[in-house]
């Protein structure tokens, strides 16, 4: 599982994705949400802008990420 480190006190899921290194720029962020393969907490989210919080999970191609403070 990896693990990223918020700075402020959300970070938005694309932004999320790009950190832990599961894609590659923005660009791709935007396409693999909107087709809905990413996950949140369990559920599909097609929401580039959906903000994660503090504990909040994200799935994508079998990798979990935890958000954390």
């Amino acid at each position: 599982m990896k693990t990223v480190t918020l700075r402020k006190e959300y970070i938005k899921l694309g932004q999320a994705l790009k950190a832990a290194g599961l894609v590659d720029s923005g660009v791709e962020a935007k396409f693999v949400i909107q087709e809905g393969q990413v996950q949140v907490n369990g559920e599909t989210d097609e929401r580039r802008g959906r903000k994660l919080y503090d504990g909040d999970t994200v799935c994508f191609r079998g990798e979990t990420v935890k958000i954390e403070k």
